[in-house]
């Protein structure tokens, strides 16, 4: 199957065709500073190579890295810029060597789309932690596959990658949840899985919010009573119909007394913290992850002293998504057990409103951007 013309969108009677070896026009909403002010984008994806894959996406999700990467706490920041690593939709054109996909199937794009595929962390489908450092992500990233431009994300009506990055959908999936899954899931799956997070197991989740969300449903899943700790009472009502065994304030004075009762914790929270003040929770042999994302200027505190007078075999460490392998594992694995996001939808025009709701917490879990609204 070549790909000499395709219509960009198959779904319309759009003039937009490409042809072998040109860029590819696209359209989205782009940041212009680090201001949260989106404004239409036309821009170009690279050609698409024999072995690339064309997406028309029908969703995107928002993640909260998105507000600290466009504001530059992160990484530098490259504008305009399009964010976007929570992909999904309908594969429109595939080149020539293409074999995991055909046209019609439906494909998702998580945090990367590319790396380097030689190294060890490559071959063991952990291309996240490319050791030759070449690891592409979806936006804001110098793409050194092509040309060093810059890579543009999901808040747009297409992209283009190697079938290699690409996700497949099953068709039974409930596609417009599926989106959030591509980050929030296979950041939360992946040391819930390294963990060995199992049945029985007394397990917490630091933060629920989106990636909160997804623990928690996770665990549940495994058959672990998860305790569930934020800021916002008002999540209590959601975290319990979610299956957890109990909600506790941080601000509140049980919060302070706990200790040496979690297997597992999981932290996702985007802010400031004590660090502390949940490692102490943890049993003896516990572990605790750390997937949240603060911008450098409010890391989480950690007193080293406190950690190495404690003598009690308790470990931390860091996670960052998963590898395409173990991303195609947990999106099986959720569709089957009918583990999804709750999300918002909204259109394109609705992302500055979206973008202040998320950073005041007011946030139902998570947005999902509806591309129909671009058009």
């Amino acid at each position: 199957m070549g790909f000499a013309t395709y219509p960009l969108f198959a779904h319309t009677s759009s003039k937009f065709v490409f042809k072998e070896g040109e860029r590819i026009p696209a359209k989205g909403y782009a940041a212009f500073s680090k201001e949260w002010n989106f404004k239409p984008f036309s821009f170009t994806r690279h050609p698409l190579g024999e072995n690339d894959i064309l997406i028309q996406i029908q969703y995107t999700g928002i993640c909260h890295s998105d507000l600290h990467t466009v504001k530059g706490d992160h990484a530098m920041p490259n504008y305009p810029m399009v964010p976007g690593h929570e992909i999904v939709g309908e594969v429109v054109a595939v080149g020539k060597k293409v074999s995991k996909f055909k046209i019609g199937d439906y494909a998702g794009v998580g945090c990367m789309v590319n790396s380097c595929g030689e190294c060890e962390a490559c071959k063991q489908s952990k291309e996240q932690y490319c050791m030759n450092a070449k690891t592409i992500f979806t936006y804001n990233s110098k793409d050194v596959f092509h040309n060093n431009e810059i890579t543009y994300g999901g808040y747009s009506n297409n992209i283009v990658l190697s079938e290699k990055f690409a996700i497949k959908i099953p068709k039974n999936a409930e596609i417009e949840k599926v989106a959030p899954l591509l980050c929030a899931g296979i950041t939360t799956y992946s040391p819930i899985k390294f963990s060995r997070v199992k049945k029985g197991d007394k397990v917490a989740v630091a933060g629920v919010g989106g990636l909160g969300h997804m623990a928690l449903q996770y665990m549940v899943a495994l058959g672990a009573e998860v305790t569930c700790f934020d800021i916002l009472p008002s999540k209590k009502e959601a975290c319990l119909k979610l299956g957890a065994k109990e909600f506790i304030d941080v601000k509140s004075e049980e919060f302070k007394n706990i200790a040496n009762r979690f297997d597992f914790i999981i932290s996702t929270i985007p802010y400031y913290y004590d660090l502390n003040d949940y490692h102490k929770m943890l049993k003896f042999g516990g572990e605790m992850a750390i997937v949240g994302l603060p911008a450098s200027k409010e890391s989480p505190h950690f007193d080293t002293n406190r950690f190495i007078w404690q003598f009690q075999n308790k470990k931390i460490y860091t996670s960052l998504i998963g590898g395409i392998k173990e991303t195609q594992e947990m999106l099986d694995y959720s569709v089957q057990n009918k583990i999804y996001p709750k999300i918002e939808l909204i259109s394109i025009q609705e992302l500055n409103e979206a973008y202040q709701k998320i950073a005041k917490g007011e946030a139902d879990f998570r947005f999902v951007i509806d591309m129909k609204s671009l058009d």
